[in-house]
């Protein structure tokens, strides 16, 4: 590279030498004059041919640093305008959704509601509705109450068990409820308000978090081999799970209602939001335990 720049030089100056010895003689200048003149012309052309190289390279930088700063610009404002544009999009879909959307009683979302037990995604039904009334339309199908019944539904008709559901303590209000659907809604419905004010959480999540943490995992069956039964551990299917859970919370709820100043929508936010924190003050957590604990002895 530096050999081919050298001759490219030689043949510049070359063809300088020549234009300026053309000048010379039609101008007619002495022949000692002529070598003096001459160097000075060449020395001055090649100065300024260097400048002009210079100068045209200070204009080519010039120009792409200006390209490259207008094309930085036009990145930045495509990209503001998507984020507006995408700002816009979820703001609308936002407004969408509130306007179209299904709460609970007109009040709780069923958005963002997750089951975080794994095992008991597929039993715990998150269908949106307004009133948890669906008519009996499940009766006599088999899973139609995990597939077709919403979970709060679910957890007031556990309510309408007469007997305290299957364990008979007598007393007052012990069978209060039976049959009557609207009055166990509106319990509900003032205990969703009561816990949505002490933990600022949506009480669908919560109840659902309760339910999850108050069945057990594992219970015990009776075999019985040559007149002789015995206990035996077991694993609890998911649906008996989610049955079981709302049943310890229920019986806990009423049963701690008997001469207690409270009312029973204060008992049921009370046991609910102490099931759903695992606390043990919970009667459902402490049956929960009861029950493991005799399974695990039985193994």
């Amino acid at each position: 590279m530096p050999k081919k720049k050298q001759k490219d030089e030689e043949k510049e100056k070359e063809k300088i030498e020549t234009q300026v010895k053309d000048e010379l003689k039609i101008n007619s200048i002495p022949n000692q004059e002529i070598s003096k003149e001459e160097s000075k012309h060449i020395e001055l052309a090649t100065e300024q041919k260097k400048k002009q190289e210079e100068s045209s390279t200070t204009e080519l930088l010039n120009e792409k640093t200006e390209v490259i700063k207008e094309s930085e610009d036009l990145e930045t404002s495509e990209d503001l305008t998507v984020e507006t544009e995408s700002e816009d999009t979820s703001k609308e879909s936002v407004r969408k959704r509130y306007k179209t959307e299904i709460k609970l009683f007109n009040k709780w979302s069923f958005y963002n509601v997750q089951v975080n037990d794994l095992s008991l995604v597929n039993y715990i039904n998150l269908r949106p509705i307004i009133v948890p009334h669906s008519g009996g339309k499940h009766a006599h199908k088999k899973f139609w109450k995990t597939e077709r019944v919403n979970i709060v539904e679910r957890f007031i008709n556990k309510m309408l068990s007469p007997g305290l559901v299957r364990r008979r303590i007598r007393g007052k209000g012990s069978s209060h409820y039976m049959g009557k659907k609207q009055k166990a809604i509106k319990i509900i419905e003032r205990a969703f308000s009561i816990i949505e004010q002490k933990s600022n959480q949506n009480p669908i999540q919560v109840l659902v978090d309760a339910i999850c943490k108050a069945s057990p995992r594992e219970e015990t069956t009776k075999i019985s081999l040559g007149g002789i039964s015995y206990q035996v551990a077991v694993d609890v299917a998911p649906q008996r799970r989610v049955d079981l859970g709302i049943r310890h919370i229920i019986q806990a709820a009423i049963g701690s209602t008997y001469n207690s100043p409270k009312t029973i929508e204060e008992h049921f936010a009370d046991e609910i939001l102490a099931a759903a924190r695992e606390d043990q003050n919970s009667k459902a957590i402490r049956r929960r335990d009861e029950i493991e604990r005799v399974a695990l002895s039985a193994r």
